[in-house]
């Protein structure tokens, strides 16, 4: 649908033939005779885009632009004039009119910058509606959690939202610390500037450095051409460093001055280019152990933990584990045009017993593929997975399926250990046999046994 036309011109042949050519294009135009009339047109309906000379009775045009500057600021306003008043035209321009048009007019002139009005304001409506539908999508009410600790999370979550300081989530893999960063920016005065993300710990140190400050051409084989790095991108917004905790001691002290100053320079380059960045940081790592170390620097740790925000697994809070086992019911539901409407409460207790190494992500993942295989309209046991249905986690005699027999509860105990290590590793099997002090062969052979992939 082409957009709404208010022509305000007191000369009638000048009126008719502008209507007339809007027309034809498609538009839909509406006319006044004066300001006072084009006032009393916006009340009724507020058009897209008002197209006005500044020479009229009653009211003229600069006048017009005053009480629209107010009241309707976000109305884009083309000044039409003649030769002798374009200083006044400038004016208009300094007062909020978005262009300026001198007669007598061309009418191809016209059109064009009526266009491209028209898309740029469309462009701006749908940024705000996206930005609104993001607000929603990440606004604190949609945060799911009736647990003590996690509503505590959410109100602070709410609190530092509203400011500009830095913040360091911390939390295990699949908690949600991106969930959290997206509901402190766009809850925050910065909603309407750039949100900037960059995951630290897939990159190597070259390419980070060059993804975080940007480089010059040359700087290296393959830099063809100027490129922008991630705090540029972000300035005036929000930049968000996924697991920090990765960052070599080498890119931690240029990040640090980065923090400090607020100035860097890109790769290759001299030029010193200053930002106006908030940081939101977020590890699955002990930093506080990683300084003891020696493998993360202090002063970089304090700079980033000024508003430090733990998200707890969720085998801390297990009631949450109902309400979020709903919340993805629906989701996929929707997604994949199912009617799955309830869970049994014997495999709801599953759920809630189960330790979760993968947190939020794994319960919702679990629940994406029970439903997309489900052929009834509710899950029970059976839609479980082995593992889970199995999993008995501590020791505890109340959790432990005794008909099972000894051998088979080992086997079912050790291959779930084994698989709670290598996700904590990040399936590394290096680093898995490393923490559960075993040969990596022994691994090896125990993954096979058990088939895990």
């Amino acid at each position: 649908m082409k957009a709404r036309i208010l022509i305000v011109d007191d000369e009638r042949d000048a009126l008719d033939l502008m209507r007339e050519v809007f027309e034809k294009k498609g538009y839909t135009p509406v006319t006044a005779l004066n300001g006072l009339e084009a006032i009393n047109i916006i009340k009724q309906q507020e058009p897209d885009v008002i197209l006005t000379d500044i020479r009229m009775p009653e009211m003229d045009g600069m006048e017009l632009l005053r009480v629209l500057t107010k009241d309707y600021p976000h109305i884009p306003v083309i000044m039409v004039t003649a030769h002798g008043t374009i200083e006044t035209a400038v004016d208009a321009m300094k007062m909020g009119a978005k262009d300026y048009i001198l007669k007598p007019i061309r009418i191809n002139e016209i059109l064009s910058k009526v266009e491209r009005i028209t898309q740029l304001n469309s462009l701006i409506k749908e940024n705000e509606y996206l930005l609104s539908k993001l607000k929603q999508t990440y606004d604190f009410t949609n945060m799911i959690g009736k647990t003590e600790n996690i509503r505590k999370l959410f109100d602070l979550v709410k609190d530092v939202a509203a400011t500009n300081t830095t913040v360091l989530i911390e939390g295990e893999s699949g908690v949600g610390k991106e969930l959290i960063a997206n509901a402190i920016h766009y809850n925050s005065p910065r909603a309407k500037r750039p949100f900037v993300k960059i995951n630290c710990g897939v990159l190597a140190e070259s390419l980070l450095e060059s993804e975080l400050f940007g480089h010059v051409r040359g700087a290296f084989t393959g830099a063809i051409r100027d490129k922008i790095g991630r705090f540029e991108m972000a300035n005036g917004g929000t930049l968000f460093l996924d697991e920090i905790g990765d960052i070599s001691l080498n890119m931690q002290l240029k990040l640090l001055r980065v923090l400090q100053e607020g100035e860097f320079e890109r790769v290759g380059g001299t030029e010193t280019i200053k930002v106006d960045v908030r940081i939101i940081a977020a590890t699955n790592k002990d930093l506080k152990k990683a300084m003891q170390e020696g493998t993360f620097r202090q002063d970089l740790y304090y700079r980033l933990n000024v508003i430090p925000i733990r998200v707890p697994p969720l085998r801390e809070r297990r009631e949450d584990i109902k309400y979020l086992t709903y919340h993805f019911i629906e989701k996929f539901n929707k997604i994949y045009g199912k009617n799955v409407m309830d869970i049994e409460p014997e495999a709801m207790d599953i759920l809630e017993k189960y330790d979760y190494p993968g947190n939020i992500r794994e319960l919702e993942n679990l629940i994406e593929r029970i439903i997309v295989l489900n052929k009834k309209n509710i899950i029970t046991v059976k839609d479980l997975p082995e593992n889970i249905r199995n999993y008995v986690g501590e020791f505890n005699t109340e959790k432990i399926d005794f008909a099972r027999g000894f051998n088979q509860l080992v086997e079912d105990y050790e291959k779930n250990l084994i698989i709670k290590a290598l996700e904590q590793n990040k399936f590394n099997k290096v680093q898995t046999a490393k923490m559960l002090k075993m040969n990596r062969s022994t691994l090896i052979s125990k993954l096979k046994k058990y088939q895990i992939d």
